[in-house]
């Protein structure tokens, strides 16, 4: 068996990043996890190699001792929607730049960076364009790093902020949901696959430099997506199709909401199509689950609430 790395996971206590350490977790690995606040990530004390810091990874000498002696950084941090001094730019692209300078000065070679399907520094939104921003920035590194970019489509799974949310909201609308850009294609990838794409690509030389577009089998419509949750969870589905001007309008008045269901910049990013270009799955050699085998364990009537999907 190879021997256990030293792991430093930034956004480790997320929706993806508390699946992915629970898995290394579990094969060994010795896992930093800098957060914001220890105390609200108990579940993640229970595996004994886990270590919790209270850090800012935004400061560039905390992130220098963070990376400090580790064989890989895992840079899993995002955001969906921008508020206050957590911007796209800084949450995305700066990071990415400080990620890399902190690793040059500590000479620490392997980076496995989320990425998302679209990013695109001529992106239509600010969220894909930063995204795209932070890929260039590793890239213009490429002499002193070792990296893997993933790009998955949208993530579904156990605490999800995709089906929940779409579950949460017909539970509260009695069925009705006024949608703005119903037509708008993904291909939903399982939090799993996600995670066990992170954990082919952690050893194997041949992922150095590549980049991953993750995604499942099932091409969807977000339409089709949300009458999906209403299936699953039991509950009635009246969609009401919104043409793009009111589509603008409802995102630029929900943007104005506590939690933000959705904002202008949301409604520009799902103008482009959320769908796989190259099946990178398959070259890592994963075979995807569809909706339907996963979304019953966790939104059906009878279903359990249940973290670390991925850990048996």
């Amino acid at each position: 068996m190879a021997a256990p790395l030293n792991i430093c996971v930034l956004g480790g206590t997320g929706f993806v990043g508390s699946e992915l350490v629970a898995h290394w977790a579990r094969d060994g690995h010795w896992l930093t996890l800098p957060t914001r606040n220890p105390a609200r990530e108990q579940d993640l004390r229970l595996f004994p190699t886990v270590r919790l810091l209270r850090a800012d990874i935004h400061d560039p000498q905390v992130l220098e001792s963070l990376v400090d002696g580790m064989d890989v950084v895992v840079n899993l941090v995002g955001i969906l929607n921008e508020n206050g001094r957590n911007t796209f730019q800084k949450v995305h692209a700066d990071l990415a730049a400080k990620v890399v300078a902190a690793m040059r000065a500590r000479q620490v070679r392997r980076l496995l960076h989320m990425s998302a399907l679209g990013a695109d520094r001529n992106g239509p939104s600010r969220y894909l364009r930063s995204k795209g921003e932070a890929e260039e920035h590793i890239r213009a590194a490429a002499q002193d790093l070792d990296f893997t970019f993933f790009r998955p489509s949208v993530i579904f799974g156990p605490g999800d902020s995709l089906t929940n949310r779409f579950a949460g909201l017909l539970r509260l609308s009695h069925g009705w949901m006024p949608l703005a850009r119903s037509q708008a294609r993904f291909t939903p990838i399982y939090v799993g696959e996600v995670v066990a794409a992170f954990a082919c690509a952690l050893r194997e030389r041949a992922t150095f430099g590549q980049t991953y577009e993750l995604g499942g089998p099932q091409v969807v419509t977000l339409e089709e997506l949300v009458r999906l949750c209403a299936q699953v969870a039991g509950l009635p589905c009246h969609i009401v199709r919104l043409p793009d001007a009111l589509g603008r309008l409802q995102a630029a008045v929900l943007g104005l909401l506590p939690g933000k269901p959705m904002t202008l910049d949301n409604f520009r990013s799902l103008t482009r199509d959320s769908v796989c270009g190259t099946d990178g799955c398959t070259q890592l050699g994963l075979q995807p689950h569809r909706l339907l085998d996963i979304m019953p364990t966790y939104l059906g009537t009878r279903a359990r609430p249940l973290r670390f999907a991925s850990y048996p």
